[in-house]
């Protein structure tokens, strides 16, 4: 059997973009539009979130971003917006009542959609009857065809791996991940990014919705994707794979298949400075970050190919989140967590990745 059909993205960098963020400006079911907004290569040039027009971005999630927040999507179209992305990232990854309008007008209006929600909109006959020639649907949640089982085989990927790991979900692994991407091919680097969630595919254009995959098949996804971005990569290179869910979360499935999958060389634990509990469970505490690391370590050290020469991966640093404190306070949370952990600790969005960078080629 040949490789699997891993997604191949119809959004094209020129394209120009309208985010569908209705209530999700200002918190995280919106972290697929905000994290587009820091990342994309695209142009965006509107966002529609009802609650919040005429408020700039800046003020209300401090992305520095011009594009205007507008009541709906008939106001961005003065912009000139080409496709209408859904930016939400609701719990159940459902299509909200609001934005479905909004959709329906976007398809009316001539635009085409990208989708990363578990409703496939192309299946929505009402919606795709107002589909316009030569415009899209892309529903990119979905599993891709003629998967393998997982055997190992990113393990001879001749350069270093890396995956992001999270204490919990929704803590910025994906962030961590493009902001070590950016910052090694600022310095020449070939480093590639695997996206494993709708936000890291929109941003990257290919990769595998995780969550979409048969749990039988999750690892041998995440192998293809990685065999795939490996094509022509040298010693030197970087693959750098999103993580998704979290060990400690009860909820989650996704750490391990991506641990077997990518075969990782390196780890990165990504955290929120001062979380004391698993979001939303309060019965769940948090496991120190040293017990956490060992037991990542322990897992990444199993089901390895006897052929790979590498010794067992490790956590080389931490990525710490410190979006929700002010200067002082991260800076002393970073140096808390780096003299608790003994790892090399920085917030990579607001620091900038060259200090994790410069410990990861280190290592």
């Amino acid at each position: 059997m040949g490789n699997p059909d891993l997604l191949r993205a119809p959004l094209r960098p020129e394209h120009r973009l309208v985010l569908l963020l209705h209530g999700g400006t200002t918190n995280l079911s919106g972290k697929t539009g905000l994290a587009m907004l820091r990342y994309s290569l695209n142009p965006v040039v509107a966002v529609v979130d009802p609650e919040q027009a005429g408020h700039s971005l800046l003020s209300l999630c401090g992305i520095d971003h011009p594009a205007p927040v507008v009541d709906s999507l008939q106001a961005a179209l003065v912009h000139a917006p080409q496709v209408a992305v859904i930016g939400l990232a609701p719990s159940g990854g459902q299509l909200p009542a609001a934005v479905r309008l909004d959709v329906a007008a976007a398809l009316r209006a001539g635009l085409s959609v990208a989708n990363g929600l578990h409703n496939l909109l192309g299946a929505d006959p009402e919606l795709a009857a107002l589909l316009q020639p030569g415009r899209w649907i892309w529903d990119l949640r979905q599993e891709p065809k003629g998967l393998r089982v997982a055997a190992g085989r990113a393990a001879a990927v001749p350069c270093r791996r890396l995956l992001a790991v999270g204490s919990d979900m929704a803590v910025g692994k994906m962030s961590a991940c493009l902001e070590l991407h950016g910052e090694a091919r600022r310095r020449g680097l070939d480093a590639r990014f695997v996206g494993t969630g709708q936000a890291g595919i929109l941003i990257s254009g290919g990769g595998v919705a995780l969550d979409a995959v048969r749990v039988d098949y999750a690892a041998g996804a995440v192998e293809a994707a990685v065999l795939e971005a490996a094509s022509g990569v040298g010693s030197s290179s970087w693959i750098l794979v999103e993580g998704q869910g979290s060990l400690a979360h009860p909820g989650s499935t996704a750490t391990l298949p991506l641990i077997r999958g990518c075969q990782p060389t390196d780890l990165l634990l990504v955290h929120r400075a001062g979380q004391r509990h698993i979001k939303g469970l309060e019965d769940l505490p948090m496991p120190p970050l040293p017990q956490l690391i060992a037991a990542v370590e322990a897992l990444a050290a199993l089901a390895r190919p006897a052929s790979d020469p590498r010794p067992a991966p490790r956590v080389r640093a931490i990525a710490l989140n410190t979006g929700l404190l002010d200067a002082e306070a991260a800076a002393r949370a970073i140096a808390e967590t780096a003299a608790s952990t003994g790892l090399p600790c920085s917030d990579p969005v607001r620091q900038g990745a060259a200090g994790l960078l410069d410990a990861l080629l280190a290592s």
